[in-house]
């Protein structure tokens, strides 16, 4: 098989990582920087143009698309779809992940437990958003913010609203949720893919901060989740129709929420903690599920 990862960085760990398990079982592997490609539309004839070349003979994409050209990446990952490639993740899957709202929404109408959530344009009582919540403290989220980014907060009733009236000048769209005290600023990165959790692990931030992403200082450590959690992950990322997925939990006295669900989650803290070759077993899910496509059946 030809299966190509679409990253703009071939050096970067995950990219290389699969390349070489791509290669460590015979297969071809190249990397398509999805930037850089041209998305010729005619009828009946969908064409991704790189180099200057209509790509041909890929069996398989691996998309790492990038929050920042999400949009222009989708929209490549979706013309090979139109060509008949397998992918690891539809174009809608990633658009739907990537939107923290309308993530949200899809996992509580399929069930998932998730920390309250509220979303409003231009509310007229922000103090009757916090306590639709449960109250201070409170966490308000950016729409658009990755890996702790655009992440805040609020202890009182007076710093959510401050912080809120902030956003609302600089007109950016945010969520308001219920903050897990007993998480202790720790949480859980459950890796699936398909319909198995293959590794684990818990994430705690620094002292005197709440966000445990790796990327913000936050430390791994290796864990086994319950059955519980296990059934949860899975559940969320089947529900958003992610295939390959990094699923953020939270360890709540109700049980694990969901925070979110990651559609192009990097492999090398979670590989290096659990000790597990991830990237082999990616390849060996397009193997199991090339000839087999079932294709993307969410439809929100």
């Amino acid at each position: 098989m030809k299966i190509a990862v679409l990253s703009t960085n071939p050096d970067l760990y995950s990219t290389k990582r699969l390349v070489e398990a791509i290669k460590q079982k015979g297969h071809q592997a190249v990397v398509i920087d999805h930037v850089k490609c041209f998305v010729m539309i005619e009828g009946g004839k969908p064409t991704v143009v790189y180099k200057g070349k209509a790509v041909k003979g890929i069996d398989a994409i691996i998309p790492r698309i990038g929050t920042s050209v999400n949009a222009f990446g989708c929209a490549v990952v979706r013309q090979f779809e139109l060509m008949k490639v397998f992918t690891t993740v539809k174009s809608q899957a990633i658009l739907r992940s990537r939107d923290k709202l309308r993530s949200m929404q899809v996992l509580a109408k399929s069930g998932v437990d998730i920390p309250k959530t509220v979303f409003a344009k231009n509310p007229a009582q922000v103090t009757e958003l916090i306590n639709m919540v449960g109250g201070p403290p409170v966490v308000i989220k950016l729409l658009e913010g990755t890996q702790g980014v655009g992440v805040v907060l609020a202890e009182t009733t007076k710093a959510a609203k401050s912080t809120i009236e902030a956003f609302y000048g600089l007109r950016a769209n945010f969520l308001i949720q219920e903050f897990i005290a007993e998480s202790k600023g720790a949480d859980i990165r459950a890796f699936v893919i398909g319909n198995k959790v293959v590794a684990a692990m818990k994430r705690q931030g620094h002292e005197g901060d709440f966000r445990s992403n790796l990327h913000r200082g936050g430390e791994g450590f290796a864990v086994e989740l319950s059955p519980e959690e296990e059934r949860t992950a899975i559940a969320a990322a089947k529900a958003l129709g992610v295939r390959i997925a990094g699923v953020d939990l939270l360890q709540s006295e109700r049980g694990p929420l969901v925070m979110e669900v990651n559609s192009s989650p990097g492999l090398k803290g979670i590989e290096d903690i659990s000790g597990i070759d991830i990237a082999s077993l990616i390849v060996a899910y397009i193997e199991e599920k090339i000839v087999t496509d079932e294709g993307d059946t969410v439809g929100v």
